[in-house]
């Protein structure tokens, strides 16, 4: 279904997610749309995350993606618990592979939260690159609240971000962080006014498209990768990314604007 909305063409329609292009600002923006409910999302809509970023990821159109819900109450209150007691163990143990959509991409990925940011929906904003948050937002993974534990990544990025401490202190209590403590903890990147939030994502897709889009794809793979095992191997994949981009005509190219005073034409090449 196609939708003209303020310079914005829809790309899609699957369950409860719209996803609208910006051609001239080289975005696309996945919208959790289904504000009656707090941007609930069902158990397929995760499987559609995940299409919907592969379909992204090839778009030469695209450099940023943002994610953010519809409304002002929540980036999505989490996911649709009555449909999980209809799925068989062995789906649900593989659901993490979705919800990290945002982290595989090669692209930067921010996550526009205000309001409710609880189970899956802070699981899927703690796999984004960037959170920017409004002063509304509240941080919950309240599975423990029903007898269960967060299965798409909740207990691992959180404890790998926040440390082990705050990660059991969090996610063994259901407690729910506001936005000035989870920035303090490190899980959100900023925290602005509500009124600033629009803006404050804007501007934060401005710096990145000011840099080289080939760059910004290895420096995400080297850092995401490095996370997986020692020091050592860590420095070994730096090195070899940066020894790489020395051949590449954006490095050329903003070393020639360095020399020159000018902005730099990068074209991810």
């Amino acid at each position: 279904m196609e939708q003209q909305n303020q310079g914005q063409t829809a790309v899609n329609e699957w369950d409860h997610i719209r996803v609208e292009k910006n051609p001239e600002r080289k975005t696309a923006t996945i919208i959790l749309d289904r504000p009656e409910k707090m941007n609930n999302l069902s158990y397929i809509a995760r499987f559609h995350l995940n299409q919907i970023f592969e379909q992204l990821n090839k778009d030469d159109e695209v450099r940023v993606i943002i994610m953010k819900g519809e409304g002002t109450q929540a980036f999505t209150s989490g996911g649709n618990i009555a449909q999980f007691m209809e799925r068989h163990p062995e789906e649900l143990s593989v659901l993490h592979k979705n919800v990290a959509a945002p982290e595989r991409s090669p692209k930067p990925v921010i996550a526009q939260l205000q309001g409710y940011t609880f189970g899956v929906g802070l699981e899927i904003a703690m796999a984004c690159d960037f959170r920017v948050a409004s002063e509304t937002t509240l941080l919950a993974l309240p599975e423990i609240k029903l007898g269960m534990i967060p299965g798409s990544g909740g207990t691992q990025r959180i404890a790998r971000i926040a440390g082990l401490g705050r990660a059991k202190d969090m996610i063994m209590r259901g407690r729910r962080i506001p936005a000035e403590e989870a920035y303090q903890w490190g899980l959100l990147t900023t925290v602005v006014p509500q009124a600033e939030l629009e803006s404050a994502v804007q501007n934060l897709v401005d710096e990145l498209l000011q840099y080289s889009p080939l760059a910004l794809r290895v420096l995400k793979q080297v850092l995401n990768a490095s996370q997986e095992g020692p020091l050592s191997a860590g420095l070994e994949i730096e090195g070899y990314a940066y020894g790489m981009l020395r051949s590449t005509d954006d490095f050329r190219e903003g070393v020639e604007a360095f020399y020159d005073k000018r902005k730099p034409n990068f074209k991810g090449k």
